[in-house]
């Protein structure tokens, strides 16, 4: 598996902390920065993991900033990245499990590394139900034409 992952300075430390969970885990992560906790523009990494996803030059994205709501709204203005901002392991399962989030967005000053840890095996370990939400998904889908 191979995950992108980046963040703004507020979530540096997390950022930080969730990739080396993963590489312990023998994920390998592409980091897109930021790599300080010098002030920057959230949505420059957020475009950049999207990017990636939606080439499938990886199989998910991870983002992170203060709050997760900038890193959401911005990684979904990129044509087929759908992130979830997901504060809780039960969001996550929901996130892929109905929804086939493609980027998990998580919140560096609202969630410690034990909860981001948490919430990261599960929307990683989470597969799509399919079903009736493949329509809900194709109508989203849509929406972007």
């Amino acid at each position: 598996m191979k995950i992108a992952i980046g963040s703004d300075h507020a979530a540096y430390a997390l950022k930080e902390h969730v990739k080396f969970y993963l590489e312990s885990k023998g994920i390998k992560v592409l980091d897109k920065g930021t790599y300080s906790e010098e002030s920057v523009d959230y949505p420059i990494f957020a475009k950049k993991v999207a990017d990636d996803v939606v080439k499938e030059k990886v199989d998910y994205g991870i983002l992170l900033c203060g709050t997760g709501l900038g890193m959401s709204i911005s990684a979904n203005k990129v044509r087929g990245a759908y992130a979830a901002l997901c504060l809780y392991p039960t969001m996550a399962k929901y996130a892929r499990h109905h929804n086939n989030a493609n980027i998990l967005v998580m919140a560096g000053r609202l969630m410690g590394p034990t909860l981001a840890e948490e919430t990261v095996d599960v929307f990683l370990s989470t597969p799509f139900e399919g079903g009736r939400h493949t329509r809900r998904i194709d109508e989203i889908k849509e929406m972007e034409n």
